[in-house]
């Protein structure tokens, strides 16, 4: 009998010796098995001469910013700050989902690694433009995740969308539309099923 051989060890001879052999498989991060974020890498693009941050600038510096934080300072500029509480709510979630999932999936660009940009390639980041009202978004669902029903972290991705529409396309694509968001909220519906209209096989969790 032809012996499969394993760095010149069969085996049989790895069975004898009561040593497992089996491919490494690596686990998909939870929240059962990753922490939320303390921090963030953010990655400051050069502005273009609007005084903006250009998404195709060549890359400053790479910013380390509290997780948090980065949160207050994104949904503001994602999510229109006068809109319904449930929207902001919603917004919060996603923008909270989208880093921590990127903050798993760092890359490197001209020498420099980092999780996300301060621009559209990611989410709009300005340093300190947070309000009183996407804050208190953020500090309601904190404790809050929205994951696949076995925990697993997972992109929450979003589009602007078109004003007064529940915007279905978007449903169907597993985005959420951001003026989708403020439609919904306008009739009543919570945050938890603004997020359900828009994202399939996902579940509130708690951490």
């Amino acid at each position: 009998m032809k012996r499969l051989k394993l760095l010149g060890t069969s085996v049989l001879a790895w069975a004898a010796l009561g040593l497992a052999f089996a491919p490494e498989v690596r686990a998909e991060p939870t929240i059962y098995n990753t922490p939320l974020p303390s921090t963030i890498r953010v990655a400051i693009r050069a502005e273009n001469p609007s005084g903006e941050a250009d998404p195709r600038g060549r890359i400053m510096w790479v910013q380390t910013v509290p997780f948090e934080e980065y949160c207050e300072d994104v949904l503001p500029n994602e999510w229109i700050p006068s809109w319904h509480k449930e929207a902001l709510k919603a917004g919060a979630m996603a923008v909270k989902m989208f880093a921590w999932y990127h903050h798993l999936h760092p890359i490197t660009i001209d020498g420099f690694t980092f999780d996300v940009d301060n621009t559209v390639n990611f989410q709009t980041f300005r340093y300190y433009s947070r309000q009183p009202d996407t804050n208190a978004a953020i500090r309601e669902i904190r404790h809050a995740v929205y994951v696949k029903p076995n925990g697993e972290i997972i992109e929450l991705n979003y589009r602007a969308g078109y004003r007064n529409s529940p915007n279905w396309q978007y449903r169907n694509a597993q985005k959420m539309a951001q003026w989708g968001s403020e439609y919904w909220a306008e009739r009543g519906y919570n945050y938890l099923q603004i997020l359900q209209f828009y994202y399939l096989d996902r579940a509130l969790r708690w951490i």
